[in-house]
């Protein structure tokens, strides 16, 4: 029994005591380590961001101060009830007619709005578009050059993500481009418009619209980005020597090209989903029956096709993307300037 007792005694000595909580500590100390080393890869390859983000959102706004009285005359040719006869019979009648009207500040009404969304767009686009493309190259694919589609899917990714932050922007925007007549001689300030719409529907109506910006922005910014890769890989190709890389930049004034069909594209081929939310972000509710809702977005494209067919869908295409070009250019450019001065 001595004998017995000993044995447990030298056991229990060899068996040290445990601290308490020692896994939630070891957990808390991975978990930590974990975050520690993510914030510090993030470091690392978006450090400059700030700055290459700041420079961007310059060239947008920059770009938008250019375009934007064509911008105005697009969104008033859109917005021409199809219950009476056209006010504007094309874009030049229309530019005429404002300027006369209300002079060039008309034609520059509401850019408070677009000014601050375009800092938006530029910044969510190129920023989401690059971070996607990390995100791809750690999951799917292990070269640094990614293949065509995986570029547009990133483009398409980047651009429905922007479309919940630029609905807002641009509800403000066009209803300052084309005032209400009920408004009255004096249209009504962004300000004054917030309220009445956060008064009028909520917080959700801010969103109203959403249907065609997220159309216009998922698959025009597949195209915008597309474009230009495909434009600025078709010039790679053929250019001397072959075995220039997508690391190298081209010439400016092949940039400026691709920059142009990039900005053509992303206008076409998705315009008529712009043409019917500029129509639903106009609409006059004083109009509306009592008690009456809103017409969804397939209903005010059923009834634009119906009144006005593919025309009404296009109306205004020609000097929008007449527009986009010099300035998706001039974007464009910008873009590959940073790019390959922050790496």
């Amino acid at each position: 029994m001595a004998e017995h007792a000993i044995i447990n005694d030298e056991t229990s000595m060899e068996l040290p005591a445990l601290p308490p909580h020692q896994g939630v500590e070891a957990m808390k100390d991975i978990v930590f380590g974990s975050v520690r080393e993510l914030l510090g890869i993030c470091t690392l390859r978006y450090g400059e961001m700030g700055a290459w983000l700041t420079a961007q959102q310059a060239a947008g706004m920059a770009g938008k101060i250019i375009e934007y009285p064509f911008d105005t005359v697009k969104v008033r040719l859109q917005s021409q009830p199809e219950h009476v006869p056209l006010r504007y019979t094309g874009p030049l009648d229309c530019f005429r007619q404002s300027f006369r009207a209300d002079g060039i500040r008309g034609l520059y009404r509401g850019i408070s709005a677009p000014m601050a969304g375009a800092a938006v767009e530029t910044s969510c686009l190129f920023f989401s578009y690059r971070i996607i493309q990390d995100v791809l190259r750690a999951t799917l694919y292990s070269t640094e050059e990614l293949p065509f589609p995986a570029l547009v899917l990133s483009g398409a990714a980047s651009g429905s993500l922007t479309s919940l932050a630029l609905t807002p922007i641009e509800l403000i925007k066009c209803k300052m481009q084309v005032p209400l007549e009920s408004a009255g001689p004096k249209a009504p300030g962004p300000l004054v418009l917030i309220a009445s719409i956060f008064r009028q529907e909520g917080l959700l109506g801010f969103w109203h619209g959403q249907l065609g910006t997220l159309i216009r922005e998922t698959g025009g910014s597949a195209a915008w980005f597309g474009g230009y890769e495909g434009v600025s890989s078709l010039f790679r190709q053929y250019s001397e020597p072959r075995s220039q890389s997508a690391s190298e930049p081209l010439p400016v004034y092949q940039q400026m090209i691709a920059g142009a069909t990039a900005g053509i594209s992303y206008n076409f081929l998705f315009y008529p989903a712009d043409t019917i939310k500029s129509r639903m972000q106009t609409e006059d509710l004083s109009r509306l029956p009592a008690n009456g809702s809103r017409q969804s977005f397939w209903n005010v494209g059923a009834a634009l096709w119906k009144q006005q067919g593919l025309k009404g869908m296009y109306r205004g295409c020609g000097i929008t993307c007449a527009r986009s070009a010099p300035s998706s250019a001039f974007i464009f450019s910008v873009y590959e300037g940073l790019r390959h001065y922050f790496g």
